[in-house]
């Protein structure tokens, strides 16, 4: 089972994401599980894209292509002798790095995408879904350690107060994230970037109730997204708003 953990970034910009190969490729493969495949949950399918985004960064870690660091592992000279072997003393663990406003929307849709799997896996209502059949599943597991580190990290990152209003928001009180205009989540990440550190930590809870409400700033957005694809005639995915991301961001 996967032993990955989870930090806030030096400039508060989002989380780091550290394991080893095995810890990465268990996650990965566990949130392929539960979005399931192109076009199985129809109404959620541009949301599985943001969470398969993730999978992405999970894969090229794995291929070399993000950053890695040493760990201790706990080995030393004296535990050396008496196994009488020669090993070393730190692990390499993969990193890759995801944006707050980001990852607060991955965690609140992964709680949609568990019912679904899990009902389409015991065929049963909602209310029992997570019950009997369901309940030693290893990819909904693997995917709730995640989202529990996700946790820990947000715990040691908010002040207390606002730690427990976004797990209300975030697991109890956030509307079905089905048909979600995504561009949103593209105005919020290069809003944030754009803030001081001091600022981006003092703004992560208000970037959970934004997610999570659906408010009228979301309801103006999601207006304007439907109106550019009716105009263009396209599909709502492909309507792009122009985030001002930087070329080089300072985790």
């Amino acid at each position: 089972m996967s032993m990955i953990y989870v930090k806030n970034t030096p400039n508060n910009t989002g989380v780091a994401v550290y394991g080893d190969h095995r810890d990465f490729e268990g996650l990965y493969e566990a949130l392929h599980d539960i979005v399931g495949n192109e076009d199985e949950f129809v109404n959620h399918e541009v949301v599985r894209i943001r969470v398969l985004a993730v999978c992405y960064d999970l894969r090229h870690a794995m291929m070399g292509d993000r950053d890695f660091e040493f760990v201790d592992n706990g080995m030393d000279d004296f535990k050396m002798r008496k196994l009488s072997v020669i090993a070393p003393d730190k692990n390499v663990y993969l990193k890759i790095n995801v944006l707050w406003p980001e990852l607060l929307f991955v965690m609140m849709a992964l709680n949609d995408f568990i019912l679904l799997y899990a009902k389409k896996k015991a065929r049963v209502s909602y209310k029992s879904v997570l019950d009997r059949r369901n309940i030693w599943d290893a990819s909904i597991a693997q995917v709730r350690i995640f989202q529990s580190m996700v946790a820990k990290c947000m715990e040691e990152t908010v002040p207390q107060a606002s730690f427990t209003r976004m797990m209300n928001l975030m697991n109890r009180d956030y509307i079905w994230m089905d048909n979600y205009i995504t561009q949103y989540i593209d105005i919020l990440n290069g809003r944030f970037l754009g803030y001081s550190p001091e600022k981006r930590l003092k703004s992560i809870p208000t970037m959970a109730k934004r997610l999570a409400e659906q408010g009228n700033e979301y309801m103006e957005v999601r207006s304007e997204v439907i109106a550019a694809a009716q105009q263009y005639n396209c599909p709502i995915e492909n309507i792009r708003f122009s985030a001002d991301y930087p070329e080089e961001i300072e985790w």
